[in-house]
């Protein structure tokens, strides 16, 4: 076994918490990946595992040795790239992650750059934000869309390539169902009224919920949801099925346009407007590929795709 497949092990055990999961994901038997982790201690000389009838989480010795083990493992995909990539036409990895609440539009991102780029290997997460900042700052992550306004209080090196504004929906059940899909209406209602029905929210631990939470806030009201969740599929289900009603962003309320018995309201008092972008590392040498997906993210095809599926203006022309 090579060095660089038991780094790759030691990042899956770091990135997964867990031997069964991340043996899984790297497609061994968890014995082989917990003997990997032995030889590397025995190599290093040092414990790099908290080890109970669990995993418990890395020692400090492991946490610096992972951290070193990321920086090779980069500079070894870097050199792969060069030798194998050729002008307009780069081959390797690039990882994604992107917060839930802009899934689809990362989904969609992902699915146009791979068929631009048929050499790229993609990966996308669905992360917390805190998680997505955590991956670009120790290079597990290449690339993230995301809430870029959470980055101006902090001192880091990742830049911002800003994509559109979100604005907020109201989603509840149609009185008169739509033939053609999701009714969009065009008179805001205010956050107060909204406040007073059944709400299925994001749980308080999502940005996105905290975004919620501030415009209930500023509105001079406080909500306690029927339902909370932490998956944005049930925000739109549980209107659909049940008799509660949802707050959503308009990349979300764009998934939902082939339902005709739910319509969609603009919220207003406070107008809540987020900015989404995508975010990187700052680096001298970015990937061939982190380099062509920065360029699809700026393309006039890509802004007019955005505009489709968020029903709204991006931010640039």
């Amino acid at each position: 076994m090579s060095l660089f497949t038991s780094l790759r092990y030691l990042v899956a055990l770091h990135e997964l918490k867990h031997f069964g999961r991340a043996a899984q994901a790297c497609h061994i038997t968890q014995p082989a990946l917990s003997n990997a982790i032995r030889t590397l201690e025995e190599e290093f000389g040092t414990a790099i595992v908290k080890r109970g009838r669990a995993f418990q989480s890395f020692t400090p010795e492991g946490e610096r040795i992972f951290a070193t083990a990321q920086r090779v493992l980069h500079e070894q995909e870097l050199l792969l790239q060069d030798l194998k990539s050729a002008v307009n036409q780069p081959v390797g990895a690039l990882r994604l992650g992107a917060v839930p609440s802009v899934m689809p539009i990362a989904a969609r991102f992902a699915g146009m750059l791979q068929a631009r780029y048929p050499g790229l290997a993609l990966v996308l997460r669905s992360m917390s934000s805190q998680d997505i900042e955590t991956g670009l700052e120790n290079l597990s992550l290449d690339l993230a869309l995301g809430y870029t306004d959470r980055l101006k209080s902090r001192a880091c090196r990742i830049a911002t390539l800003d994509q559109y504004t979100e604005h907020y929906f109201l989603l509840r059940r149609s009185a008169k169902p739509a033939v053609a899909g999701l009714s969009m209406l065009r008179e805001p209602i205010p956050w107060a009224t909204a406040a007073q029905l059944p709400l299925c929210l994001l749980t308080p631990d999502m940005h996105n919920r905290a975004i919620v939470d501030g415009a209930f806030k500023q509105a001079g009201v406080k909500v306690k949801p029927a339902i909370e969740t932490n998956s944005i599929l049930t925000l739109g289900l549980s209107v659909l099925v049940g008799e509660v009603s949802s707050v959503l962003p308009g990349a979300l309320v764009g998934v939902l346009r082939g339902y005709p018995e739910l319509e969609a309201v603009p919220l207003d008092s406070p107008d809540v407007l987020t900015p989404i972008g995508f975010m990187y590392a700052i680096s001298d040498r970015p990937s061939h590929t982190l380099r062509a997906a920065l360029d699809m993210a700026q393309d006039p095809i890509w802004w007019q795709h955005v505009r489709a599926h968020t029903g709204l203006l991006p931010d640039r022309p």
